[in-house]
């Protein structure tokens, strides 16, 4: 089979597989080259999968797998890949430390623009009454 992962800005895998596990909304389960097509939902967790070097891990925030023929498809906002676990394990500790980061500056920019309106908005009022 074919696995693919994509985030929105790369290609995170693109390899040949024998098979691949996932964590959907319904379960965990695996997905071998004969088994049905499927779409589904899934959750923050771990993707592994087994190349010719071995099981491999990608840790995902959720997304969706799309399997089709001897293809497996699946995007996500966010994934980490790596070799072993305690990789990845860092990887996304580094990653998560990072977003916060983000998006504790995207807070704090959004709090000094709601102040800035209510100043403004208070000086309009002011001037009218």
């Amino acid at each position: 089979m074919r696995l693919r992962v994509f985030a929105p800005t790369r290609v995170v895998v693109d390899a040949d597989v024998a098979k691949v596990v996932v964590d959907a909304t319904s379960g965990s389960f695996c997905m071998l080259p004969r088994h049905a097509d499927l779409v589904a939902p899934l959750v923050p967790g771990l993707l592994s999968y087994v190349d010719e070097e071995g099981e491999r891990f990608v840790a995902v925030d959720g997304g969706t797998v799309v399997k089709c023929g001897d293809e497996v498809r699946v995007s996500t906002p966010q994934a980490v890949a790596g070799l072993s676990l305690e990789r990845v394990q860092l990887a996304v500790h580094e990653a998560f430390r990072a977003r916060d980061e983000r998006e504790e500056g995207a807070r704090a920019a959004l709090a000094r623009l709601e102040v800035d309106v209510l100043q403004t908005a208070l000086e309009l009022d002011e001037q009218e009454g």
